[in-house]
């Protein structure tokens, strides 16, 4: 590569499954990490959102984790993973081997707080253990996910109601609640992974959702489902509108696990309630439910704050993104969003968006 006038050639915000696919190609390419290529991830260790969740999730309770690129060469994959070890401990350790085996040397915690505009590239900033800092580079790849992104939707009395409301994010532990009356709000895997936590736990469980759930009838995400739901993903990224929720177009897979949950009882949602009342909920007809604590596990949005200054927002309200890289700004390449935020999309978007970063520093090189 040529002589550059920024710190890096290439940064990469998120240490996640999509960011470290992108690096995995990035050094098959010949950029060395930590030199030609930076990665910052805001998190403690390694392991991406994974490393947040709680303690009682298992692998195989949720969508399924796809093996990283080159895994087979550390002797691992999720595929033979144990299923009794918390799923957060067992994903954090095979990130950590996967970091050192390619010497990726990601640099944490750093919490990318802005990136600026410069005439060579970007300016990074970001906090950690030795306070603010800054990183300049000519190509910026975001990963940032969507866990420091909660959303949690507005209803009437929200802040009238004098028990606990928490996010998906903020979920620890079943005995939190116990004996408690608990309503868990959304219609995805950790709602339902929720409620089979709770059951027996629980003083009493209200799950309500917003839209009617659809169980599938495969036990694993069908082709035709998952297909479905990137197309959309990918159209809604390229018209730069807001992203759809994933399980509102693909369902829950039928598994045996929720199956024996379905014919006990358990996963029977409600509609939507129209307001929260102080000690509890009420719906348009009057009924009402008391509650000691509300579990919003309504979803997350693309984590994107700390690229306002770039402004690559379009009128839709979304970011344009075609092929990973903003229409906007053919130097910002996105991985892990819309179309590629699942392990499989992501994994596969790692190769184009590196060969994408690998042109364009060629091009930079020739003006």
């Amino acid at each position: 590569m040529t002589e550059r006038t920024t710190d890096t050639a290439v940064l990469v915000v998120g240490a996640g499954q999509a960011g470290l696919s992108v690096a995995y190609y990035l050094r098959r390419l010949g950029l060395e990490p930590g030199n030609d290529f930076v990665m910052l991830d805001r998190g403690p260790g390694a392991g991406g959102a994974w490393q947040f969740r709680w303690e009682a999730l298992r692998l195989g309770y949720a969508h399924r984790v796809n093996d990283l690129p080159g895994m087979e060469e550390l002797g691992v994959s999720f595929d033979t993973a144990d299923r009794a070890a918390p799923a957060k401990n067992v994903v954090a350790d095979f990130y950590t081997r996967y970091e050192e085996h390619y010497g990726l040397q990601v640099v944490r915690p750093a919490n990318v707080t802005k990136v600026e505009p410069t005439l060579d590239g970007f300016r990074v900033r970001f906090s950690g253990d030795h306070g603010e800092r800054a990183v300049s580079t000519r190509v910026l790849v975001n990963a940032t996910g969507t866990w420091g992104s909660p959303f949690v939707p507005w209803y009437p009395g929200m802040n009238d109601f004098g028990g606990r409301q928490l996010h998906t994010t903020e979920y620890g532990s079943a005995v939190d609640f116990a004996g408690q009356d608990v309503v868990v709000v959304g219609g995805g895997t950790s709602a339902i992974g929720f409620l089979m936590e709770l059951e027996n736990v629980a003083g009493s469980l209200t799950w309500v959702a917003r839209r009617p759930i659809e169980f599938l009838e495969d036990q694993e995400l069908n082709i035709e489902s998952g297909v479905s739901a990137v197309a959309l993903q990918d159209a809604a990224a390229r018209e730069g509108r807001a992203l759809p929720s994933i399980v509102s177009t693909t369902g829950v897979p039928r598994s045996r696990r929720i199956q024996a949950a379905i014919d006990r009882g358990l996963l029977t949602a409600q509609p939507m309630f129209a307001s929260i009342e102080a000690d509890g909920v009420r719906w348009p007809d009057g009924r009402f439910q008391h509650a000691d604590a509300i579990i919003w596990a309504t979803g997350f949005r693309p984590e994107l704050r700390h690229l306002a200054p770039l402004k690559l927002r379009e009128k839709a309200g979304g970011i344009g993104v075609g092929g990973g890289a903003a229409w906007r700004n053919a130097r910002v390449f996105f991985a892990g969003y819309g179309p590629t935020a699942s392990t499989i999309g992501a994994n596969r978007a790692g190769r184009t968006i590196a060969r994408q970063v690998v042109a364009t520093l060629s091009s930079l090189d020739q003006r």
